[in-house]
């Protein structure tokens, strides 16, 4: 990953173009570790997500399923423990995204492939270029899409939508994932969406920090949990930071 931090906005980078930006195990690692820095970095408000080169990520790199079957004996007693171990793994890589603290915005690209469905899902917010796709290719490789896109995919977008993607491994372009809600604008090209994007970002850098951890926090319990549930946590996390500012003015 490729971190760069400037006026309070972060932008990592897959840093991989010459392999579309897919990810090996190392690459899993370190994009877990890097959000969970950015996580704990006060001089972070608000992180960009990009791919280098002419994707944005295409997922799973060969080689981790390669490396996997190798070291997994199909007749061990354990395997399917192990191998689930490595599922959530994984998982956790991309939950990172989801669980950071400020508000993480997906530029896409090209290709979004496979994982790089599941990681831009768990953004906040993706914005993409006119020539980008997303396709949830897992069905065309006899795998059930285990690492987040069936659980965030249908929140973005119609389940019904989620489902035919999932079942079909077609190709959803910018203009049908722009009509669908998946994302908020598509560009014309990957130097007008940075720019947009920078715009968009420097925005958020300019707001109160406890107020967008905050906003975050709360749409993201919005999204699991009830109206009423809401609305007492939502109560309650305001009340908490009215006292801090009146006790930051004493």
């Amino acid at each position: 990953m490729n971190v760069t931090i400037k006026d309070h906005i972060a932008t990592v980078d897959f840093g991989r173009p010459e392999v579309a930006n897919s990810l090996d195990e190392a690459a899993w690692n370190e994009l877990k570790a890097t959000f969970e820095k950015l996580d704990q970095d006060d001089s972070v408000r608000v992180v960009v997500l990009t791919g280098a080169g002419k994707n944005f990520c295409s997922g799973m790199d060969l080689s981790v399923l390669t490396s996997l079957a190798s070291r997994i004996d199909p007749n061990s007693q354990n395997v399917v423990g192990d191998l689930q171990t490595f599922i959530q793994h994984i998982q956790s890589c991309i939950t990172a995204i989801e669980r950071c603290s400020k508000p993480v915005i997906a530029v896409v690209q090209g290709a979004c492939i496979g994982g790089g469905v599941a990681i831009a899902t768990a953004c906040d917010m993706i914005y993409c270029t006119d020539d980008a796709y997303f396709v949830v290719k897992e069905v065309d490789f006899g795998i059930v899409p285990d690492i987040g896109t069936l659980q965030r995919l249908p929140k973005l977008i119609s389940p019904g939508l989620a489902a035919e993607l999932s079942y079909t491994g077609r190709k959803l372009k910018s203009e049908e994932a722009l009509s669908a809600g998946l994302v908020i604008k598509a560009l014309p090209s990957v130097d007008e969406a940075r720019d947009v994007i920078a715009d968009i970002a420097k925005q958020i850098a300019q707001k109160d920090s406890k107020v967008i951890t905050g906003i975050k926090r709360q749409l993201k319990f919005a999204s699991e949990n009830s109206v009423d549930d809401g609305l007492v946590s939502v109560a309650a996390y305001s009340a908490k930071l009215m006292v801090s500012r009146m006790m930051d003015s004493k």
